[in-house]
């Protein structure tokens, strides 16, 4: 870095617009220390006629102390957390200002830091503030009066005989002593706000906790997605495919297979309306717009089972299906969460292995739900465990109920299996 870019970034540092900001946010301190300072100055009794001008000075200095437990009572009242916080993003220009407080404080933990704060800024603009008003015009004095006409520079010339030449060195350099302190005093507000106005680590464990809450709630949201309208697209794509192949050669299995098209949107569109429905049913507290917090969606459980078999059957799939007797008073989290997993199951053999026979097994063993889907591998599936979108929902799925999943090929690489575990007390 040459002399003359070291030059500017200091001359920027004492008075560029950073610097101009931080000071009119220590002049907004200084502003709000006077009432407390005055009231000091009352108490002290600094303005008696009888005080001599050196004690009268003491006491002044002693007033500014004084008064910074005053402010720093007032600064306890949470919506000073707030009103602090906004004043510092504005004008404190610190590196990350996203971080600092704008509502009231929560918690004794940030109302005490609220409070510190409250006095730093107080007491650090109380000085910039003095040295503004006082030191700027008697600067200037300095600068001006260079033949010593004036009453001050004749009272300083018979005090200090020969300090005329030396007048303009000493305003320069009071200023320059005003600038530099007001740059100090402007950093460290900037260094100390983060940790006295930026969130307490209760805040910051209630923040994490909103983000995982936004982000489970998403990816709910995108798992119902891809199960419900996914399926439904894939079934109405093979639907349309088979239609299209013999629109003239078989009218009647065209027209069959249109009317299972529209069958399957309608039923899609249904479904999309209950997965949207999570939007508002995720609202805060429960709200009218938002419903009651934590109830489940409204969508297919279980018990329609058999038209989503009957739907998969249209398309060429024919699923041979064990149901267990009593699937119909399952718990309603477990049975529409079951549903989700057999949709996504079948929508995956309707992918990836066409028109096969496919084996469901759904049963009640003892205080769980199984279930087991197998098909034969096509040739365009993949042997591997792994999947898509498909399988890691199915997995999401069972691991919010407690319970888990394992997929892929049998041993002699001829079979794809899924199996499926729920506790009936599983809770998401």
């Amino acid at each position: 870095m040459g002399a003359g870019s070291r030059i500017r970034r200091v001359a920027g540092a004492l008075v560029g617009r950073r610097a101009r900001l931080r000071w009119v946010h220590l002049v907004l301190g200084g502003a709000l220390l006077m009432p407390y300072w005055m009231l000091s100055v009352t108490a002290l009794g600094v303005l008696r006629p009888d005080r001599r001008p050196e004690e009268r000075m003491l006491l002044l200095l002693a007033s500014l102390f004084t008064s910074l437990p005053m402010a720093a009572v007032t600064a306890l009242v949470p919506v000073a957390r707030g009103l602090e916080g906004s004043a510092a993003r504005a004008l404190c220009t610190v590196a990350r200002p996203e971080d600092l407080a704008t509502g009231p404080s929560r918690s004794w933990a940030a109302r005490w830091h609220t409070a510190l704060w409250f006095v730093l800024h107080v007491f650090l603009g109380g000085i910039v503030s003095g040295m503004t008003l006082g030191g700027i015009p008697f600067a200037a004095a300095l600068l001006l009066d260079l033949g010593g006409t004036s009453e001050l520079g004749r009272h300083w010339e018979e005090r200090l005989p020969g300090w005329l030449p030396l007048g303009p060195v000493l305003g320069v350099l009071l200023l320059l002593l005003i600038v530099g302190v007001n740059a100090g005093c402007g950093a460290v507000l900037a260094r100390s706000a983060p940790a006295l106005l930026g969130p307490t680590p209760e805040e910051r464990v209630a923040a994490a906790e909103r983000r995982a809450t936004v982000l489970a709630q998403r990816n709910r949201l995108a798992r119902e997605l891809h199960d419900s309208v996914g399926h439904a697209l894939s079934a109405v794509g093979i639907q349309a495919s088979a239609a299209a192949r013999v629109l003239r050669t078989d009218p009647d299995f065209a027209a069959e297979a249109l009317r299972a098209i529209e069958e399957t949107a309608r039923a899609a569109v249904a479904e999309l309306d209950a997965v949207l429905g999570l939007l508002r049913e995720d609202g805060p507290e429960g709200s009218a717009e938002g419903g009651a917090q934590g109830a489940g969606p409204a969508g297919p459980t279980l018990a329609g089972l058999d038209d989503l078999l009957r739907q998969l059957a249209r398309t060429g799939v024919t699923v041979n299906a064990d149901l267990s007797p009593g699937l119909a008073a399952l718990p309603a989290e477990v049975s529409r969460e079951a549903y989700r997993i057999v949709q996504e199951g079948l929508t995956n053999v309707l992918r990836h292995a066409g028109p096969a026979p496919a084996g469901l097994r759904v049963a009640l063993a003892g205080e769980r739900l199984e279930i087991e889907l197998t098909n034969p591998l096509g040739p365009s599936r993949p042997s591997r465990p792994g999947g898509g979108r498909g399988l890691r929902g199915i997995g999401e799925r069972a691991t919010a109920l407690r319970g888990g999943s394992a997929a892929g090929p049998s041993e002699d690489g001829t079979t794809w299996r899924l199996a499926v575990w729920l506790p009936l007390g599983g809770t998401a």
